[in-house]
């Protein structure tokens, strides 16, 4: 029973995971884009929730009717004013534009609220927990998986079911016929930071909830997220979701065999899973 436990709870890890990778998994979709500021930016929302929960009181759950669209505005505007005169066939200028926000998140945050390690107070639903089957379950763990199963679903609706999400394929497949069709290519790059930027909201406050956080963790997130990406497969997201599990799994039964082994597990995981399938286990499907 330890074990299933430590799978059940593994899979439920898994579903942070998911969300710190499915921002990464989108950006990568649309625009080939390796963002290394990605888990600045997770850290950078749970700083703003904190900033709205201190200031209103409100709940870090209803924080983020405040939070997403502040980090949607602010990927909208990373994308447009920035990051999209970096793009093209060279992926250094990107790489080396997103560090550099990297480093200046990181600097900010630490100039503005200090290295001290902070956390979102959520209350009861920090300990709360349930039965099922013999297992005692928390019910934060559980809403957070159940959160990134719609996330993951939703992105998957609007990448394949909606005319925003045309106009991120037909980007994504060849810029220049889609500019030629009349799409704005900048302002469709700029709406899929946007739309990235709302999950790691998501992402960003639930991590406030779950651990303390400082400005220094973001390259920690980061790096679950590239795994997870990489693990499930290149913009696939039900892809990153499996990789979000698999990643989870292994942290909690390596912790299970040795506490030492949590963090190792997992990235031992992560390269086994590289050598045997190096496009990932679920390679993205045309729709």
């Amino acid at each position: 029973m330890d074990w299933l436990n430590a799978v059940v709870q593994g899979t439920l890890l898994g579903g942070l995971y998911a969300l710190f990778a499915a921002g990464l998994s989108l950006i990568f979709g649309v625009m080939r884009l390796v963002n290394i500021a990605h888990g600045d930016l997770i850290v950078l929302a749970a700083y703003l929730g904190l900033t709205v929960t201190t200031a209103t009181g409100m709940h870090p759950l209803l924080a983020l009717v405040l939070v997403v669209p502040v980090m949607a505005a602010i990927g909208y505007a990373l994308q447009r004013g920035l990051l999209n005169q970096t793009l093209g066939d060279d992926l250094l200028p990107p790489l080396l534009v997103t560090f550099g926000l990297s480093v200046i998140i990181q600097n900010a945050l630490l100039e503005g609220y200090t290295a001290d390690p902070q956390k979102l107070s959520a209350g009861a639903l920090e300990t709360a927990s349930f039965g099922l089957g013999g297992l005692t379950l928390g019910v934060l763990p559980a809403l957070t998986f159940a959160i990134a199963v719609v996330v993951i679903w939703g992105l998957q609706r609007v990448f394949y079911h909606t005319p925003l999400g045309r106009a991120f394929r037909a980007v994504s497949d060849n810029q220049d016929i889609a500019q030629l069709m009349g799409l704005n290519r900048r302002h469709i790059f700029g709406l899929a930071m946007a739309l990235a930027l709302a999950v790691t909201a998501v992402a960003g406050i639930l991590l406030g909830i779950r651990t303390s956080f400082d400005p220094s963790i973001g390259g920690g997130r980061l790096i679950f997220g590239f795994e997870a990406v990489i693990i499930g497969g290149l913009g696939n997201l039900w892809g990153t979701l499996a990789g979000g599990v698999i990643l989870g799994v292994a942290q909690t039964v390596g912790a299970k065999i040795d506490p030492g082994w949590q963090i190792l597990s997992g990235h031992i995981a992560f390269l086994i899973i590289l050598a045997v399938r190096p496009n990932g286990l679920f390679p993205r499907i045309s729709a």
